[in-house]
């Protein structure tokens, strides 16, 4: 079943999307991006943050932008890593967004064009003649309730199915927030540590990742500085010193 979602859009206007795939095709095309995935790991962090501002949406609905929003911080992580190998089932799951997204674009192009067609009402034809006419059943000669009962039959035959989804619960994953501020924490105690050790005690792969894309937005705000001595090796980190920092602004 379709439904809106009310999100602040650009400027602090807010914007109706017709689901997450709704919200993704207009961040893309808002880019003037083709839908790959560098397209989608661009738009990413904009999902995100569309996501925190989401209003009346139920929990049933809100997992489906969930779901979108996983395999976005997976496509990311993917771009930020070259190195990062992803299970079978990962790859299969980007590329089933991109396919999805797709999809949905020609279906938006098409509706359009119909929309188009429907505002011109030169298809549309009066019935004006039948006003205030009485409904009557008039089926076939020599029909009988027997041909009904085998229509009707054919017809429940071909509904699909419904299939009961089985509940499981979420996991609860650490965010971005939380990871920076375990390192900011932890660089309070220590003048320097490595990032396997702000790794240690992390429950899965995507935490690993969450805490990389944590040490990247660090150094973008120039609050950590990082080093790796070799290729695969662990990496350095310790918090910036104010005349370092004195040092960069002045350069840049």
């Amino acid at each position: 079943m379709p439904y809106i979602v009310k999100a602040r859009h650009f400027q602090n206007q807010e914007k109706l999307f017709e689901g997450p795939l709704d919200l993704l095709l207009d961040l893309i095309e808002k880019e003037k991006l083709d839908i790959t995935e560098v397209s989608l790991a661009q738009v990413a962090d904009q999902f995100l943050e569309y996501l925190e501002s989401v209003q009346e949406i139920g929990p049933s609905n809100l997992a489906d932008f969930l779901l979108v929003a996983g395999k976005l911080i997976l496509i990311k992580s993917k771009a930020l890593l070259p190195l990062l190998e992803l299970e079978k089932e990962e790859e299969e799951d980007i590329e089933e967004l991109k396919a999805r997204l797709k999809e949905y674009q020609k279906f938006k192009e098409i509706s359009k064009k119909i929309k188009e067609l429907a505002n011109r009402k030169e298809k549309f034809f009066s019935r004006q003649s039948y006003s205030g006419m009485q409904a009557i059943f008039c089926p076939p000669k020599n029909i009988a309730a027997l041909d009904l009962q085998e229509a009707l039959e054919t017809v429940l035959n071909k509904l699909p199915e419904i299939e009961t989804i089985v509940k499981r619960a979420m996991e609860n994953v650490v965010s971005v927030k939380d990871r920076i501020e375990h390192i900011r924490e932890s660089l309070t105690l220590r003048i320097e540590m490595t990032f396997k050790e702000v790794t240690v005690g992390t429950k899965s792969k995507i935490e690993v990742i969450i805490t990389f894309l944590a040490m990247l937005e660090l150094v973008r705000k120039s609050i950590i500085i990082v080093e790796q001595v070799e290729m695969f090796g662990d990496i350095k980190i310790k918090k910036m010193d104010i005349n370092e920092l004195g040092i960069k602004n002045y350069e840049a």
